[in-house]
């Protein structure tokens, strides 16, 4: 379940309390007339099955409540309430399986910008990489997978590629393209320092790293894990959980691509920087690819069990009208 607040002008109250009253994926309706202050208007409180909130969010949106009102979105993670269970078997499909876009817009479009803290985790992660490459050491990769950020704008840029959001698809690329450079210079600084010092050399790297070397040579398994760990990142942002999430940053070899890279121009071997920098590309547009296809696929998917539900419920309700209704009974005097 998701738990709205709606702040509405007082003239369009009434038409958004009956359309959350009418619609069977809603419930616990609560108005305040009044409440709100800034913006001023009612406030309207409700909970919404996952599956349905979709299509509530996008009605509310043609009413104009979030031009000079607002709705807040919230996950909710229990609900006791033989009337959340109803709502919840009213509405198509199940809560996991749907994809409520503005949801998926607003988490992923924050991953967009160009933070201090992303650059300096995006940073951290390919230095601690480059060490690991190295090393040889897979602990240190997989560490730093999960420090990377640099999923949120590949997810990103997937959801505005499908909805054809172009302030997002430049801000995405430029989030990455920005990201990667900023961090692969910042490595190959560190691999000069760590040199000088003398706790690491040229040697490591030209050395046998059987635990490592797949980071720079690219096969056709690339670009198989890169889109299928494309498909799982996308399925645990759509479904809202982060679980998937956390196997996908440690799956792709994105960031330790770009360490490799960069320790690779740091040394001038310029075999293994081409081979690390195709890598990365390869595991960057599988992603994105992974990406598109499967919100495209989850889109054509949603799309016909609503159809299939309106259809079911239109020849309910249409049966039900047309059933003869009992005469009523003679009450006693």
């Amino acid at each position: 379940m998701l738990h709205l607040r709606v702040i509405v002008a007082v003239d369009r109250s009434q038409a958004v309390v009956d359309l959350l009253s009418a619609d069977p994926a809603v419930t616990h309706v609560v108005v305040l007339p009044g409440a709100a202050k800034v913006p001023p208007g009612d406030l309207v409180l409700c909970d919404v099955a996952r599956e349905g909130a979709d299509g509530v969010l996008l009605a509310l949106r043609e009413l104009g409540v979030d031009k000079d009102g607002g709705i807040a979105v919230d996950g909710v993670d229990a609900t006791l309430s033989a009337a959340a269970d109803r709502a919840s078997d009213a509405a198509p499909g199940l809560g996991t399986d749907a994809v409520v876009w503005d949801e998926v817009a607003r988490k992923t479009g924050e991953e967009t910008r160009l933070s201090a803290t992303y650059l300096l985790l995006i940073t951290l992660a390919t230095i601690i990489a480059g060490i690991g490459v190295l090393l040889d050491q897979p602990i240190l990769i997989v560490g730093a997978m999960v420090v990377g950020p640099e999923f949120g704008p590949l997810a990103a840029l997937s959801v505005a590629l499908v909805r054809w959001r172009h302030p997002i698809i430049r801000r995405s690329a430029m989030a990455l393209a920005v990201g990667f450079l900023v961090a692969m210079s910042a490595t190959v600084l560190s691999t000069w320092v760590l040199n000088a010092v003398g706790l690491i050399d040229r040697e490591m790297l030209l050395a046998d790293r059987p635990l490592t070397d797949f980071i720079w040579r690219p096969d056709a398994l690339s670009w198989v894990v890169g889109f299928l760990a494309g498909v799982a990142g996308m399925l645990s942002v759509t479904s809202n959980k982060s679980g998937s999430l956390v196997g996908v940053l440690i799956s792709v070899t994105t960031v330790p691509a770009a360490a490799n890279v960069a320790v690779a121009m740091a040394y001038n071997v310029p075999d293994e920087a081409a081979g690390s920098a195709l890598q990365l590309l390869i595991n960057l547009a599988a992603i994105v690819v992974a990406g598109v296809l499967t919100l495209l696929v989850q889109r054509l998917w949603w799309s016909r069990v609503t159809r299939s539900h309106r259809s079911r419920l239109r020849r309910l309700r249409q049966s039900s009208a047309a059933s003869p209704r009992p005469a009523p009974t003679a009450g006693r005097r």
